[in-house]
Protein backbone atom coordinates (compact mmCIF):
# COMPACT_ATOMS: atom_id res chain seq x y z
CA UNK A 1 0.00 0.00 0.00
CA UNK A 2 1.34 3.20 -1.25
CA UNK A 3 2.00 6.39 1.13
CA UNK A 4 -0.68 7.82 -0.61
CA UNK A 5 -3.25 5.19 -0.79
CA UNK A 6 -2.52 5.16 3.66
CA UNK A 7 -3.10 8.53 3.74
CA UNK A 8 -6.39 9.02 1.64
CA UNK A 9 -6.99 5.61 4.14
CA UNK A 10 -6.58 7.42 7.43
CA UNK A 11 -8.11 10.76 6.07
CA UNK A 12 -11.56 9.07 5.31
CA UNK A 13 -11.40 7.23 8.58
CA UNK A 14 -10.73 9.73 10.26
CA UNK A 15 -13.82 12.17 8.77
CA UNK A 16 -16.39 9.12 9.17
CA UNK A 17 -15.33 8.30 12.95
CA UNK A 18 -15.43 12.06 13.74
CA UNK A 19 -19.15 12.26 12.52
CA UNK A 20 -19.70 9.88 15.07
CA UNK A 21 -17.75 11.48 17.91
CA UNK A 22 -18.77 14.79 17.32
CA UNK A 23 -22.28 13.69 16.79
CA UNK A 24 -25.00 14.65 20.09
CA UNK A 25 -26.20 10.99 19.95
CA UNK A 26 -22.66 9.98 20.91
CA UNK A 27 -21.81 12.35 23.43
CA UNK A 28 -25.26 11.32 25.23
CA UNK A 29 -24.72 8.08 24.99
CA UNK A 30 -21.03 8.64 27.02
CA UNK A 31 -22.73 10.31 29.37
CA UNK A 32 -25.34 7.72 29.94
CA UNK A 33 -22.83 5.11 30.22
CA UNK A 34 -20.50 7.82 32.58
CA UNK A 35 -23.97 8.04 35.27
CA UNK A 36 -24.88 4.17 34.86
CA UNK A 37 -21.58 3.44 35.87
CA UNK A 38 -21.81 6.09 39.05
CA UNK A 39 -24.92 4.10 39.56
CA UNK A 40 -23.55 0.50 39.62
CA UNK A 41 -20.49 1.84 42.04
CA UNK A 42 -23.20 3.46 44.64
CA UNK A 43 -25.25 0.24 44.34
CA UNK A 44 -22.06 -1.98 45.12
CA UNK A 45 -21.63 -0.25 48.37
CA UNK A 46 -24.98 -1.84 49.73
CA UNK A 47 -24.03 -5.74 51.18
CA UNK A 48 -27.22 -6.83 50.05
CA UNK A 49 -26.99 -6.11 46.92
CA UNK A 50 -23.32 -7.48 46.21
CA UNK A 51 -24.87 -10.81 47.76
CA UNK A 52 -27.74 -11.10 45.54
CA UNK A 53 -26.46 -9.32 41.96
CA UNK A 54 -23.00 -10.15 42.15
CA UNK A 55 -22.88 -11.86 38.86
CA UNK A 56 -25.47 -9.25 37.06
CA UNK A 57 -23.35 -6.79 38.78
CA UNK A 58 -20.27 -8.09 37.29
CA UNK A 59 -21.49 -8.56 34.10
CA UNK A 60 -22.44 -5.00 33.87
CA UNK A 61 -18.61 -3.91 34.89
CA UNK A 62 -17.17 -6.07 31.94
CA UNK A 63 -20.23 -4.13 30.04
CA UNK A 64 -18.74 -0.67 30.91
CA UNK A 65 -15.70 -1.32 30.48
CA UNK A 66 -15.85 -2.51 26.70
CA UNK A 67 -18.31 0.12 25.66
CA UNK A 68 -15.47 3.07 27.46
CA UNK A 69 -12.73 0.97 25.43
CA UNK A 70 -15.38 1.03 22.16
CA UNK A 71 -15.14 4.99 23.08
CA UNK A 72 -11.56 5.60 23.29
CA UNK A 73 -10.98 3.49 20.20
CA UNK A 74 -13.32 5.59 18.01
CA UNK A 75 -11.73 8.92 19.74
CA UNK A 76 -8.32 8.28 18.55
CA UNK A 77 -9.68 7.13 15.33
CA UNK A 78 -11.28 10.37 14.82
CA UNK A 79 -7.71 11.49 15.14
CA UNK A 80 -6.16 9.04 12.73
CA UNK A 81 -5.13 11.81 9.99
CA UNK A 82 -3.47 13.97 13.27
CA UNK A 83 -2.62 10.92 16.03
CA UNK A 84 -0.03 14.06 17.85
CA UNK A 85 -3.57 15.98 18.03
CA UNK A 86 -4.99 13.08 19.83
CA UNK A 87 -2.29 13.64 22.72
CA UNK A 88 -2.37 17.37 23.12
CA UNK A 89 -6.01 16.91 24.30
CA UNK A 90 -5.20 16.24 28.12
CA UNK A 91 -8.72 15.06 28.40
CA UNK A 92 -7.93 12.57 26.14
CA UNK A 93 -4.83 11.30 28.33
CA UNK A 94 -6.79 11.21 31.13
CA UNK A 95 -9.83 8.90 29.14
CA UNK A 96 -6.94 6.87 27.71
CA UNK A 97 -4.93 6.22 30.89
CA UNK A 98 -8.53 5.54 33.14
CA UNK A 99 -9.44 2.78 30.67
CA UNK A 100 -6.17 1.46 29.57
CA UNK A 101 -5.09 0.96 33.69
CA UNK A 102 -7.92 -1.06 33.98
CA UNK A 103 -6.80 -3.66 32.23
CA UNK A 104 -3.38 -3.98 33.90
CA UNK A 105 -2.87 -7.32 35.64
CA UNK A 106 -1.59 -5.48 38.92
CA UNK A 107 -5.05 -2.77 38.90
CA UNK A 108 -7.21 -6.17 38.30
CA UNK A 109 -6.31 -8.18 40.85
CA UNK A 110 -6.18 -5.15 43.68
CA UNK A 111 -10.16 -4.14 44.46
CA UNK A 112 -8.89 -0.79 45.57
CA UNK A 113 -6.61 0.25 42.47
CA UNK A 114 -9.72 -0.57 40.36
CA UNK A 115 -12.44 0.62 42.59
CA UNK A 116 -10.87 4.30 42.43
CA UNK A 117 -10.17 3.58 38.55
CA UNK A 118 -14.23 2.95 37.96
CA UNK A 119 -14.84 6.03 40.72
CA UNK A 120 -12.11 7.88 38.42
CA UNK A 121 -14.78 7.16 35.05
CA UNK A 122 -17.11 9.32 37.25
CA UNK A 123 -15.06 12.14 36.83
CA UNK A 124 -14.99 11.84 33.13
CA UNK A 125 -18.76 13.63 33.39
CA UNK A 126 -16.93 16.67 33.55
CA UNK A 127 -15.78 16.16 29.50
CA UNK A 128 -18.90 16.74 28.99
CA UNK A 129 -20.05 19.73 30.99
CA UNK A 130 -18.52 23.06 29.72
CA UNK A 131 -19.22 24.26 33.40
CA UNK A 132 -17.43 22.10 35.32
CA UNK A 133 -14.78 21.54 32.96
CA UNK A 134 -14.50 25.65 33.08
CA UNK A 135 -14.19 25.33 36.82
CA UNK A 136 -11.58 22.38 36.89
CA UNK A 137 -9.32 24.44 34.83
CA UNK A 138 -9.32 27.32 36.65
CA UNK A 139 -8.65 25.48 40.03
CA UNK A 140 -5.84 24.02 38.45
CA UNK A 141 -4.79 27.24 37.30
CA UNK A 142 -5.09 28.78 40.49
CA UNK A 143 -2.69 26.75 41.87
CA UNK A 144 0.55 28.72 41.76
CA UNK A 145 -1.43 31.82 43.38
CA UNK A 146 -3.01 29.78 45.84
CA UNK A 147 0.56 28.10 46.71
CA UNK A 148 1.67 31.55 47.46
CA UNK A 149 -1.69 32.08 49.51
CA UNK A 150 -0.88 29.03 51.97
CA UNK A 151 2.96 30.27 52.28
CA UNK A 152 1.42 34.06 53.11
CA UNK A 153 -1.17 32.24 55.56
CA UNK A 154 1.28 30.04 57.11
CA UNK A 155 3.94 32.72 58.11
CA UNK A 156 0.91 34.51 59.48
CA UNK A 157 -0.57 31.72 61.69
CA UNK A 158 3.19 31.23 62.80
CA UNK A 159 3.81 34.58 63.85
CA UNK A 160 0.12 34.62 65.92
CA UNK A 161 0.64 31.28 67.03
CA UNK A 162 4.03 32.41 68.40
CA UNK A 163 2.91 35.57 70.09
CA UNK A 164 -0.25 33.74 71.41
CA UNK A 165 1.90 31.11 73.41
CA UNK A 166 3.94 33.76 74.93
CA UNK A 167 1.49 35.40 76.58
CA UNK A 168 -1.93 32.90 76.80
CA UNK A 169 0.75 29.83 77.73
CA UNK A 170 0.06 29.73 80.89
CA UNK A 171 -3.47 30.93 81.43
CA UNK A 172 -4.97 28.79 78.49
CA UNK A 173 -2.63 25.92 78.32
CA UNK A 174 -5.41 24.25 76.16
CA UNK A 175 -5.31 26.22 73.22
CA UNK A 176 -2.22 28.34 73.77
CA UNK A 177 -0.10 25.83 75.66
CA UNK A 178 2.48 24.73 72.59
CA UNK A 179 3.05 25.76 68.80
CA UNK A 180 0.77 23.13 67.52
CA UNK A 181 -2.32 24.01 69.52
CA UNK A 182 -2.03 27.66 69.14
CA UNK A 183 -1.67 27.42 65.44
CA UNK A 184 -4.95 25.31 65.59
CA UNK A 185 -6.64 27.35 67.51
CA UNK A 186 -6.04 30.03 64.83
CA UNK A 187 -6.55 27.91 61.96
CA UNK A 188 -10.02 27.81 63.13
CA UNK A 189 -10.94 30.95 64.08
CA UNK A 190 -9.66 32.05 60.27
CA UNK A 191 -13.58 30.78 59.52
CA UNK A 192 -14.42 32.88 62.32
CA UNK A 193 -15.87 29.49 64.10
CA UNK A 194 -15.60 30.19 68.04
CA UNK A 195 -14.59 33.75 68.00
CA UNK A 196 -16.73 34.73 70.61
CA UNK A 197 -15.33 32.19 72.86
CA UNK A 198 -11.77 33.39 72.06
CA UNK A 199 -12.38 36.94 72.74
CA UNK A 200 -14.24 36.23 76.27
CA UNK A 201 -10.96 33.98 77.68
CA UNK A 202 -8.24 37.01 76.64
CA UNK A 203 -10.32 39.75 77.65
CA UNK A 204 -10.39 37.55 81.17
CA UNK A 205 -6.55 37.61 81.00
CA UNK A 206 -5.98 41.44 79.76
CA UNK A 207 -8.04 44.20 77.82
CA UNK A 208 -5.03 44.34 75.00
CA UNK A 209 -6.41 40.63 73.86
CA UNK A 210 -8.22 42.68 71.64
CA UNK A 211 -6.03 44.01 69.28
CA UNK A 212 -4.29 40.54 69.42
CA UNK A 213 -7.77 38.57 67.94
CA UNK A 214 -8.84 41.65 66.00
CA UNK A 215 -5.98 42.11 63.84
CA UNK A 216 -5.36 38.06 63.55
CA UNK A 217 -9.04 38.06 62.26
CA UNK A 218 -8.61 41.57 60.08
CA UNK A 219 -5.66 39.96 58.28
CA UNK A 220 -6.97 36.08 58.16
CA UNK A 221 -10.41 36.00 58.02
CA UNK A 222 -10.74 38.85 55.91
CA UNK A 223 -7.41 39.79 53.52
CA UNK A 224 -5.91 36.70 53.40
CA UNK A 225 -9.91 34.98 52.27
CA UNK A 226 -10.18 37.96 49.82
CA UNK A 227 -7.13 37.47 48.48
CA UNK A 228 -7.55 33.49 47.47
CA UNK A 229 -11.18 34.88 46.02
CA UNK A 230 -9.29 36.83 43.90
CA UNK A 231 -6.43 34.34 42.75
CA UNK A 232 -10.04 31.83 42.04
CA UNK A 233 -12.20 34.67 39.89
CA UNK A 234 -8.89 35.74 38.21
CA UNK A 235 -8.37 31.93 37.10
CA UNK A 236 -11.42 31.35 36.25
CA UNK A 237 -11.84 34.37 33.81
CA UNK A 238 -8.79 32.93 32.24
CA UNK A 239 -10.27 29.60 32.00
CA UNK A 240 -13.37 30.94 30.50
CA UNK A 241 -11.51 32.37 27.88
CA UNK A 242 -9.45 29.50 27.20
CA UNK A 243 -13.01 27.43 27.02
CA UNK A 244 -14.57 30.23 24.60
CA UNK A 245 -11.20 29.54 22.15
CA UNK A 246 -11.42 25.18 22.28
CA UNK A 247 -15.15 25.93 21.15
CA UNK A 248 -14.05 27.99 18.35
CA UNK A 249 -11.66 25.63 17.45
CA UNK A 250 -14.04 22.40 15.84
CA UNK A 251 -15.34 24.89 13.36
CA UNK A 252 -12.01 25.46 11.84
CA UNK A 253 -11.17 21.93 12.36
CA UNK A 254 -14.17 20.83 9.98
CA UNK A 255 -13.65 22.95 7.26
CA UNK A 256 -10.16 21.72 6.80
CA UNK A 257 -11.73 18.96 4.61
CA UNK A 258 -13.46 21.57 2.60
CA UNK A 259 -10.71 23.73 2.13
CA UNK A 260 -8.60 21.08 0.77
CA UNK A 261 -11.02 19.80 -1.27
CA UNK A 262 -11.55 23.08 -3.05
CA UNK A 263 -7.84 23.11 -3.70
CA UNK A 264 -7.82 19.65 -5.17
CA UNK A 265 -10.49 20.94 -7.41
CA UNK A 266 -9.01 23.92 -8.19
CA UNK A 267 -5.76 22.16 -9.26
CA UNK A 268 -7.82 19.75 -11.38
CA UNK A 269 -8.62 22.42 -13.37
CA UNK A 270 -5.53 24.38 -13.94
CA UNK A 271 -3.76 20.41 -15.06
CA UNK A 272 -7.23 20.70 -18.09
CA UNK A 273 -6.32 24.29 -18.87
CA UNK A 274 -3.07 23.63 -19.26
CA UNK A 275 -3.71 20.50 -21.09
CA UNK A 276 -5.94 22.52 -23.78
CA UNK A 277 -3.02 24.96 -23.98
CA UNK A 278 -0.46 22.17 -24.95
CA UNK A 279 -3.11 20.45 -27.05
CA UNK A 280 -3.54 23.68 -28.79
CA UNK A 281 -0.03 23.93 -29.29
CA UNK A 282 0.63 20.93 -30.58
CA UNK A 283 -1.79 21.40 -33.17
CA UNK A 284 -0.31 22.57 -36.81
CA UNK A 285 -3.38 24.47 -37.86
CA UNK A 286 -2.89 26.59 -34.77
CA UNK A 287 0.55 27.02 -34.92
CA UNK A 288 -0.27 28.32 -38.26
CA UNK A 289 -3.06 30.97 -37.54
Amino acid sequence: MSERTSSHLRRAVAVRTRRITESAAFTAAVFGLILGNAVLLGAETYTGAVEQWHSTLKTAEHVFLAAFTAEILLRAAASADRPKQFFRDPWNIFDLAVVGLAFLPFARENATVLRLLRLARVVRAARFLPQLRIVIVAVGKSLPGTLSFVLVGALLLYVYAMTGWVFFAAEDPEHYGSLGRAALTLFLLITLDGLGDAVRAGLEISRWTILYFASFVLLGSFLLVNLLIGVVINSLQEAREMEAGTGSAPPRRASTPDTADDLREQLATARRALDTIEAELENPRSRSR
